[in-house]
């Protein structure tokens, strides 16, 4: 398991970074001086837990913990900080625990495990989807890049799906609104799921995706995804989601519109 601190006092960091480097489980920690830094290497890494100041350069702990819970619900959010006026703002954010300066070995291990308890034992998932805030797919903790946004697109419906079936002219109308379905536009629509399974095949997860026949459908046993959580009523997911859900489409509203039923249910 991974973890990263946050500090702009480099003899904190220092001190911080070498306790939790002798945390059991944790293989391995990165420090940052700054919040932007540490968003920095989470767009291309994965780590388990973040221990961050609150008060920072730049982006401050509580906008930092917020992008975290967004981006990167799985990863959880310990506070450590000098100041203890920021607790109710920081929790109201989820984050796992919240610890005051100087921090001690003990209630550092403890927050630690408690933060950690639901991934100890277990392996990061080959293939992590997250749907709430936009959409993001990643193959052993790395971004998946598409060369066409409509390719990106087609996969993000077809994981909202949750492994139904979709048409050739489903997928159309989905891409294309206001376009008509002619010769060409079969071919340009040709043209993005061939793009789709390229960029899928190159990054070794074509097995994903299934065509038979005219239809298309995504494999959602081969994918841990904060959708699929959520739904089977996970609680770190139900808690994970803030009442965004694949914003970049419009199509989602009706998704998220469900989804919101459901957590005022819970």
């Amino acid at each position: 398991m991974k973890a990263i601190c946050v500090e702009d006092d480099p003899a904190v960091l220092a001190e911080t970074k070498a306790m939790c480097e002798k945390f059991p489980g944790l293989t391995e920690v990165k420090g940052f001086l700054s919040a932007e830094d540490a968003l920095g290497w989470l767009n291309e890494n994965r780590a388990d837990a973040v221990l961050s100041d609150i008060r920072l350069p730049g982006m401050d702990g509580l906008a930092f913990a917020a992008r975290i819970r967004q981006e990167y619900p799985e990863t959880a959010v310990i506070f450590l900080t000098a100041h203890a006026e920021y607790a109710v703002e920081a929790f109201a954010l989820h984050v796992s625990g919240y610890l005051l300066k100087p921090a001690e070995t003990d209630p550092l291990y403890r927050e630690l495990a408690y933060a950690l308890q639901g991934h100890m034992g277990k392996s990061q998932s080959h293939i992590s989807v997250t749907t709430f805030g936009n959409f993001d797919i990643r193959v052993d903790g790395k971004h998946i890049s598409f060369p066409r946004s409509k390719a990106k697109e087609l996969l993000a419906y077809l994981v909202d799906r949750q492994g139904g079936s979709i048409t050739r002219p489903e997928a159309f109308a989905l891409l294309w609104e206001e376009g008509f379905y002619d010769r060409a536009m079969q071919k340009q629509l040709d043209v993005i799921i061939r793009s789709l399974r390229q960029t899928l095949e190159k990054y070794g997860i074509g097995e994903i995706m299934e065509l038979h026949s005219g239809t298309m459908r995504i494999r959602p046993e081969l994918l841990d995804c904060d959708l699929y959580h959520f739904l089977e009523g996970d609680l770190d997911a139900v808690n994970a989601y803030r009442g965004e859900y694949m914003s970049s489409y419009s199509w989602a509203s009706l998704t998220e519109a469900y989804m919101d039923r459901i957590g005022r249910g819970m």
